[in-house]
């Protein structure tokens, strides 16, 4: 039955177009002082494109990085000199790092939504996810990532792989032991903690040929969230 609730999640509600028909994407006008740098495809992207969706910010996203290039330009490493992407451009103000990225939208955009918690104690349970997604959950995605989308099947070794798969799912049990007595990742309230770990989610639910554990709250928890718009938009489209 999950295996269907993950099916229907993932399916793309609103199809965009293809990546090399559109360098520059623009959310509903283009007078927006927001410039987002970044492909699509990339999950640290996906995540500040879900946040803005969900804010009902308006801006413009500009492919980089990978197949689209200008992050290794001169112009781009001024900006950015990691050279990565997001990077955000609002005004004349600059700003790399995905999570910062969702911080700055909150705090500067986001007045009165519970996205992301004014009190101390709040707020901080909803940073410590941030920072575990990035310290805890991200060096054990990337290699199953990579190894099952971005490699090619004749060149992918499945034993190895399977190894990466159960390192990950040990990660994986830590929020869904959290969400047992959740709604959502920090309390009834979808925050930025639940876009940082949902983008991951996608990702682990979404990769085939491996086995991996049952996670009952995990699972449940997804399915929440999956019919979000910026979700669909963003998150659910085809892995690449």
């Amino acid at each position: 039955m999950f295996a269907l609730v993950v099916s229907l999640a993932l399916r793309l509600k609103n199809p965009v177009l293809p990546e090399d028909n559109r360098d520059v994407e623009e959310n509903a006008v283009p007078d927006s002082n927001l410039t987002i740098w970044g492909r699509a495809n990339s999950v640290n992207v996906q995540k500040v494109l879900w946040c803005a969706e969900e804010l009902g910010l308006r801006y413009q996203r500009i492919d980089a990085g990978m197949a689209f290039g200008r992050n290794t330009e001169p112009d781009y490493l001024a900006m950015n000199p990691n050279g990565r992407v997001p990077t955000l451009v609002d005004g004349d103000y600059v700003l790399w790092e995905s999570n910062s990225i969702m911080r700055y939208f909150a705090l500067v955009y986001g007045a009165g939504s519970p996205i992301y918690p004014t009190t101390p104690k709040a707020r901080t349970a909803v940073d410590r996810w941030l920072d575990w997604t990035l310290s805890t959950l991200q060096p054990v995605d990337r290699p199953v990532f990579w190894s099952l989308v971005r490699t090619p099947a004749a060149q992918r070794d499945m034993i190895a792989i399977q190894k990466d798969v159960d390192a990950e799912a040990v990660v994986w049990r830590i929020p869904d032991a959290h969400l047992a007595s959740r709604t959502f990742i920090e309390g009834d309230q979808f925050t930025l903690a639940d876009i940082a770990l949902g983008a991951y989610a996608r990702r682990w639910f979404g990769v085939e040929g491996v086995g991996k554990p049952r996670l009952p709250h995990l699972e449940r928890w997804f399915a929440l969230f999956s019919e979000r718009v910026g979700f669909q938009k963003f998150i659910a489209p085809p892995m690449s």
